[in-house]
């Protein structure tokens, strides 16, 4: 089945700006740095546009994707019902150029830090609010079959589940007998 997207995000047009001060200023704290600050404008330039050029990061009704990258280009798949925590961090250069930072964190995520961090998505708050909001769409479709009204349809379709979960546990019982 396939998902339908719901939001494409977009990103802001000064990210490209802000991610070439940021390099610029790790270049200065250093001696050796310095004198790679001049070819750091025009590759860096060329380099965050490109990475911008391949960020993308879309909602579904099931899913969060961000695909990101130049050379090795990664893609995010996170099912939103395992998604337990969705932040917005603005530093003070951020805030002065009018961007955020969303990062989005899983159950079961190995290691520490956000498992999808995302910079200058235009509009971030919103963006957070609709992943949010189709997440607690979500969580709220009943999956027993108690949860529905009583009606000839729900009826048949709390059978259905019954069936379900009976062969379910027969298969499981056959590959194990099996050795399957």
């Amino acid at each position: 089945m396939q998902d339908n997207t719901i939001h494409e995000a977009e990103f802001e047009a000064n990210l490209s700006l802000y991610w070439l001060l940021s390099g610029a200023a790790y270049f200065t704290l250093s001696i050796i740095g310095i004198p790679l600050l001049l070819l750091w404008f025009p590759f860096g330039l060329w380099g965050t546009r490109r990475y911008i050029s391949n960020m993308s990061a879309g909602l579904t009704s099931k899913k969060l994707i961000v695909r990101r990258g130049i050379l090795t280009r990664t893609e995010n798949t996170v099912p939103l019902d395992k998604i337990t925590d969705i932040a917005l961090i603005q530093g003070p250069i951020m805030r002065l150029m009018g961007l955020h930072k969303l990062t989005v964190e899983t159950a079961g995520q190995s290691g520490a830090g956000a498992l999808i961090s995302l910079v200058g998505i235009v509009d971030a708050p919103g963006f957070r609010a609709q992943i949010l909001e189709q997440k607690e769409r979500l969580d709220n479709i009943p999956t027993q079959p108690e949860a529905l009204p009583i009606t000839n349809d729900n009826a048949l379709l709390g059978q259905l589940v019954e069936i379900t979960a009976s062969l379910k546990r027969i298969e499981g019982l056959l590959a194990s007998k099996h050795g399957y």
